[in-house]
């Protein structure tokens, strides 16, 4: 069970940092606000109504964290010095996966806060259904150790929390209800100011998962559309970028993110048409299929955490690379908030024009086109075609909403 820190033991602890005592007062302040009702919510009747039990099952509860045991390796085309699924404050100089006496598996993180200003905060966004109960947990290691979720709750939710783990392993737990209209939360573990290093392992935020996203190749829609989707982001030529300011062309780009970080303009210039986004398309561009579904939501969610610090937008369109999904895929491309997994049902990258169905391009489409040199020529032919069937360019998200 957690235990609590008593004022004089938050006196001592301040009276260490006078320069920060404004900013921490209001901390400590919430903390111990939070702090005067239980971090876990109070369970409901034992005896359920007549309604009640008349009421169809709810859905079973998984836990929906990303990378919860810390046993996924960061990908060589992930942020540098990233832990997978997780957004450290201090980046790769204060947390790591570490080997050593991990809870359980084979790895855990370690934080080191940096110095005096920090508490080593490590944070995911979570997806979740509005209005609905979860149950976070994580078993931690060290001195005034913290787990919490914020950003999207119906209340503010106590933290769970220990002053010590006295060199063991403690399971901290909370439950938090998701707002009406939330869909996601941000679940944070962090230390405390001058408190030294701790560890986190197998974390966990149970409840009833998204429903699986929708798989697509095309739009229905009866209007006179197509839409132009352009992948990858390793050749960023000012030809493209010329057609597509010409043209007015309403662009959906599946950048990776260490390419789109590479030139974060270009893409911002060669999606400014209206109705045009940034959507996701994995970190490394593996076969999602030959990946564990715990791999899979790392490989996708990270993938937005990039994309929307990069661009201030969180994606909701996954393009799964080679175009190769399963049922997995689906369900991890949900849990990292993406609407719908999308391929294409045209090709008109590298100066091929490849439409796959039987006639000319039809309302709906999604033509596939790649950032490369040859990217303008590509577009042209494009537009030659769509306008040849009297379809004109669109923006995708707004037909996918």
């Amino acid at each position: 069970m957690s235990t609590r820190p008593s004022a004089l033991g938050f006196g001592r602890l301040s009276s260490r940092l006078p320069s920060r005592l404004p900013a921490l007062a209001a901390s400590a302040a919430l903390l111990v606000a939070g702090l005067a009702g239980p971090a876990v919510a109070a369970p409901s009747s034992a005896e359920p109504s007549s309604a009640a039990a008349a009421a169809p099952a709810a859905a079973p509860a998984v836990n929906l964290a990303t990378n919860p045991g810390f046993e996924i390796p960061a990908s060589s085309l992930a942020d540098w010095g990233s832990v997978p699924g997780w957004r450290c404050s201090g980046g790769p100089a204060e947390a790591a996966l570490t080997t050593a006496a991990p809870h359980s598996g084979t790895s855990a993180l370690a934080v080191t806060p940096a110095g005096d200003e920090s508490t080593g905060e490590c944070v995911q966004t979570v997806s979740v259904q509005p209005g609905t109960t979860y149950t976070a947990s994580a078993w931690v290691r060290g001195k005034f150790v913290f787990l919490g979720a914020t950003g999207g709750t119906d209340r503010p939710t106590a933290p769970a929390w220990t002053e010590s783990t006295n060199g063991g392993w403690q399971k901290l737990t909370t439950r938090f209800t998701a707002a009406p209209g939330a869909t996601t939360v941000k679940l944070s573990v962090h230390g405390w100011y001058q408190q030294g290093p701790f560890a986190v392992d197998d974390v966990r935020v149970d409840g009833p998962a998204p429903a699986p996203a929708t798989a697509a190749a095309s739009v229905p829609t009866s209007d006179k559309v197509v839409f132009f989707t352009v992948d990858d982001g390793w050749q960023t030529t000012p030809e493209a970028e010329q057609v597509i300011a010409a043209n007015k062309l309403p662009i959906t780009a599946f950048p990776l993110p260490m390419a789109a970080a590479n030139n974060p303009d270009y893409f911002r210039r060669v999606t400014a048409a209206p109705g045009s986004s940034i959507q996701n398309h994995s970190v490394s561009h593996t076969d999602l299929t030959t990946l564990s579904p715990a791999a899979q939501q790392v490989e996708i969610c990270d993938a937005r955490d990039s994309l929307t610090r990069l661009f201030g937008t969180a994606p909701t369109v996954f393009r799964p690379p080679y175009f190769a999904w399963n049922a997995d895929t689906l369900q991890a491309a949900a849990n990292c908030g993406m609407r719908t997994v999308l391929t294409a049902d045209a090709d008109f990258s590298w100066g091929a024009s490849n439409v796959w169905h039987e006639g000319t391009l039809s309302p709906g489409d999604v033509v596939l086109m790649h950032w490369t040199d040859t990217l303008a020529d590509d577009l042209r032919r494009a537009l030659a075609a769509a306008e040849a069937a009297g379809l004109k360019p669109a923006g995708l998200a707004s037909y996918l909403r």
